[in-house]
């Protein structure tokens, strides 16, 4: 989940559908208020669409507020990956807390993932429909809500509550983690639009490093069940006051989109009656499209391992280093905080390059070149190492999620972002739970560098099927037409 890291991207305004036309050139004017930054030349070309007669005109601006936008619900996205990862990262405790096996606490972690899968299209539907602010407002209020209910479990015979705080927050992580390609589509402009992105998702990849960081810290191994029950209330209050505060901001500043559009591509989105809009054939529309289908799979195949190996780090770390719970955190952290570097680095690397195709190749191979040097290195006896080489593997296999986000929509414009961010996330959904399980079970009968070794293959057939994806960049061609225009 996030996560991942991050997550975890459905939202915008107007509908979205079929081909674009040609923009019709006309007069410009040169107004700039205070509050806005101007982006291109004064005016805006008339917009026509195939379908529509009548061709809409709107003048292309910056809003301040976008920034706003941008990292408030970056985060809330963060306190959300902060509650899929709190239970996995000090996995032992919480068994000896709640007298559960290990996989039960497992699947509180795959429980974001199970959630996603039968509950996205209704919620992209919605998107598309209502908006960005109806879906902030429902993401962030589960959210909250998740959090509080997880403070009536602080018993150890209460696992069943707590699994009912984090069914919430798997509901909330919906409403989550397809919006930071919508975000940065509907409030930025087209030469910052991927960093925005990566902005978005960093908080989700911010939460899940945080979530490797405290719990450990804050909830120490001891024996005494009434004393951790004690250190467990105190980070379940924490999460739920700042939950809840995020949900306040967010009723108080979170809008729909800017009073203009940002860029010529999202004119042209919203100058579409929203009638022609059709959200089945814009799923049609994107399962036919065959680069997209490949992205769609080795993204799944890159952020599922990512999900098994952060839901299965803390059993891994203890199993080679006993008693270094709060280093295997700190592992998890060096991971998720050097793949926020990279997320940053990819997403200017983007808007300044625009080669999507390559620069998602070189990272998919460093990706499984890391994964491989993490396997061998782990066994090794030296925390350092382990520290080193899990950071390397963290800049790339983490730095790939905004990456994905963005080359989806470059494939698929002009459908709905938050639709192909969605069907990325599914994918990356059900290969997360099918590799967590399937890595769980062989770490405990052969150990943890086959269960490693086994994502490798997985890594080794995304990098080969990412090859043959073919660089369509089409938003970036409609932006090009239109300046022209």
């Amino acid at each position: 989940p996030s996560p991942g890291a991050a997550a975890v991207s459905e939202l915008g305004g107007g509908g979205r559908t079929g081909a674009l036309a040609r923009c019709v050139p006309a007069s410009r004017e040169g107004s700039q208020a205070a509050s806005m930054v101007q982006q291109e030349p004064n005016g805006a070309p008339g917009l026509a669409v195939v379908g529509v007669a009548a061709a809409a005109t709107a003048e292309v601006r910056l809003s301040r507020r976008r920034w706003v936008v941008v990292l408030l619900f970056s985060s809330y996205s963060l306190c959300n990956a902060f509650q899929w990862i709190q239970y996995s990262s000090i996995n032992n405790i919480f068994v000896h807390f709640y007298e559960v096996n290990a996989f039960a606490i497992d699947w509180l972690s795959m429980s974001y993932m199970l959630t996603y899968i039968p509950l996205l299209f209704p919620v992209a539907w919605l998107l598309d429909k209502r908006g960005l602010r109806l879906i902030a407002l429902v993401g962030s209020a589960l959210n909250a809500l998740g959090a509080w209910v997880k403070l009536g479990s602080l018993k150890p015979h209460l696992f069943p509550v707590t699994v009912l705080g984090q069914v919430i927050c798997s509901l909330a992580q919906v409403f989550i983690l397809g919006m930071p390609s919508r975000i940065a589509s509907v409030w930025f402009g087209s030469h910052e639009v991927s960093t925005a992105c990566s902005i978005a998702v960093f908080g989700n990849q911010l939460g899940i490093a945080v979530g490797f960081l405290v719990p450990p810290v804050l909830v120490p191994n001891v024996q005494d069940v009434e004393k951790l029950a004690y250190h467990i209330s105190i980070m379940f209050f924490m999460t739920a006051g700042v939950a809840t505060a995020l949900f306040i901001l967010v009723i108080i500043v979170f809008k729909e989109k800017p009073l203009h559009p940002p860029s010529r591509a999202q004119a042209l989105i919203q100058s579409r009656p929203t009638e022609e809009y059709s959200y089945r054939r814009s799923i049609l529309h994107l399962l036919r499209n065959t680069n997209f289908l490949l992205l769609m799979v080795t993204y799944g195949l890159n952020t599922g391992c990512f999900y098994a190996l952060s839901t299965l780090l803390s059993r891994m770390v203890i199993h080679h280093y006993p008693g270094e719970e709060v280093n295997a955190g700190r592992i998890g952290l060096t991971i998720v905080l050097s793949g926020m570097s990279g997320a940053l680095i990819s997403g200017i690397w983007l808007d300044r390059t625009k080669t999507y195709k390559q620069t998602t190749l070189a990272v998919y191979v460093m990706s499984l070149i890391g994964m491989i040097v993490y396997t061998f290195t782990l066994s090794l006896g030296h925390l350092w190492v382990v520290f080193v080489t899990a950071g390397v593997l963290g800049f790339f296999m983490t730095g790939y999620l905004p990456l994905g986000f963005e080359f989806a929509a470059e494939l698929t414009y002009p459908e709905s972002e938050g639709t192909s961010s969605g069907l990325l996330n599914v994918s990356a959904q059900i290969f997360g739970i099918a590799f967590t399980i399937s890595q769980g079970q062989i770490m405990d009968r052969f150990g943890t560098k086959e269960g490693n070794l086994f994502l490798c293959s997985f890594l080794f057939l995304g990098t080969i099927m990412t090859a043959f994806i073919k660089a369509d960049l089409r938003r970036q061609q409609a932006s090009l037409d239109n300046e022209q225009t």
